[in-house]
């Protein structure tokens, strides 16, 4: 399935538009990805309404893209497991040892690099 055609969540959203959270949430916007944001403070970015948790989305994510610190990492791969999310993008900087091993005991497939680079957006 085309990536573009698939429910994206980003965790980590921020309203601070210095951080990567918002950037990445922008672009995917602005590039037409079917894109939700999860804060654990909820709100709203960009106009979009931001969720505190996965289990909140409207529709289960087909790819969870990962903008926190690797502990956060780690408990996010536990609701993926639980919620039936079958890919996890880690960004830089949010990979833990922890989390790659946890997801790949529970077949969650991950890749582990800057999601806007790969995709040459960025």
């Amino acid at each position: 399935m085309n990536l573009k055609e698939q429910n994206i969540a980003v965790i980590g959203v921020s309203e601070d538009a210095s951080k990567y959270g918002h950037r990445i949430f922008r672009d995917l916007i602005k590039g037409g990805y079917k894109v939700e944001g999860v804060n654990p403070k909820g709100g709203f970015v960009l106009g979009k309404n931001v969720f505190k948790n996965l289990s909140e989305l409207p529709k289960k994510p087909d790819m969870v893209i990962t903008v926190v610190p690797p502990e956060v990492t780690e408990r996010i791969v536990e609701e993926c497991n639980r919620l039936g999310i079958p890919h996890l993008w880690l960004q830089p900087g949010s990979e833990s040892e922890t989390a790659l091993k946890k997801a790949a005991e529970y077949g969650i497939k991950t890749t582990t690099a800057c999601f806007m680079v790969a995709r040459k957006i960025w």
